[in-house]
């Protein structure tokens, strides 16, 4: 009886020990390797605009389409650029024999004597030539811009990555300025990891970094790349009257954790993964064995 009383003292204190190891092995990891599951796959989209306005007349692309840098996307109708050019170039040559004239006019005029020419007659030759060579100018700036224009029909992909939502279609009017369609840049993909505050005493710049994607069991590899200085605080609002801030006066009792994003730079992505802007992700940052001052 008393052995038996003994065996359970002793299994029970083991499994109690143990729970308590547990409790402070999970302690340790929470604290020194800080988490998070809010993790979110993020990258740059550049919307793609047009520089010139005109009719599409060509849409070389399809939607998701992996794209290089310069690649062309889609085409607008280069007729009037094309016209316009021919203008550009005839007007620079008016512009330059006018230009020679006025100059071949002054070198004459600078060898007669002074008793020939007044001073008043020499100046305006020279005045002449200064006019000409100024609209000679223009029209070469002129020409170079309706070279541009021309090739700026062609609408052409700024960066590597993949063509998304593509909307666009022949026979659409493409205005200058307004985005057609968008490129995800496949070179800027990173992961945003957002963190409890009270874990962010833990992380530092350079830390090594695991990630684990929902939809893929591969697991990612990255670093710490800098963590959000300023997050929106919603209990504030900025007041009217000499932007003073106006304080919302409710407090709760039981107050969250604030989540500060954290941007993770990529540098192992196994080649099974397909990121997508937009995944969610379990974000770990491996510091335990490094020295805290």
């Amino acid at each position: 009886m008393n052995l038996s009383r003994t065996a359970r003292f002793v299994i029970t204190s083991f499994v109690v020990a143990l729970a308590v190891a547990a409790g402070w092995f999970a302690w340790l990891t929470y604290t020194n390797n800080p988490w998070t599951r809010d993790g979110r796959v993020r990258a740059d989209v550049i919307e793609i605009a047009p520089d010139v306005s005109g009719e599409v007349a060509q849409v070389l692309v399809k939607d998701n389409q992996a794209v290089r840098k310069g690649d062309i996307l889609f085409t607008i109708d280069p007729t009037r650029y094309r016209f316009a050019l021919a203008q550009a170039e005839a007007a620079l040559s008016g512009r330059e024999e006018e230009r020679e004239q006025r100059r071949r006019e002054l070198e004459r005029r600078a060898r007669l004597s002074s008793a020939a020419i007044t001073a008043e007659a020499r100046e305006q030759a020279e005045t002449a030539v200064a006019t000409a060579e100024a609209a000679y100018n223009e029209a070469s700036a002129a020409l170079n811009t309706a070279r541009l224009n021309l090739d700026r029909a062609g609408v052409r992909s700024p960066v590597n990555g993949y063509v998304t939502n593509l909307l666009v279609n022949p026979g659409d009017y493409a205005t200058a300025g307004r985005a057609s369609l968008a490129v995800v840049d496949s070179d800027s993909f990173y992961v945003a990891g957002y963190f409890e505050e009270t874990k962010i005493r833990n992380i530092r710049e350079g830390d090594p970094v695991t990630i684990q994607l929902m939809g893929y069991p591969d697991e990612l590899r990255g670093h710490v790349e800098s963590v959000a200085r300023a997050i929106v605080d919603r209990e504030t609002v900025q007041g009217t009257a000499d932007l003073i801030a106006n304080v919302n006066p409710t407090f709760n009792w039981v107050r969250l954790a604030q989540r500060i994003p954290v941007r993770i730079g990529l540098d192992v992505v196994p080649e099974t993964v397909r990121l997508t802007a937009g995944m969610t992700a379990t974000v770990v940052v491996r510091d335990g064995e490094r020295p805290r001052p």
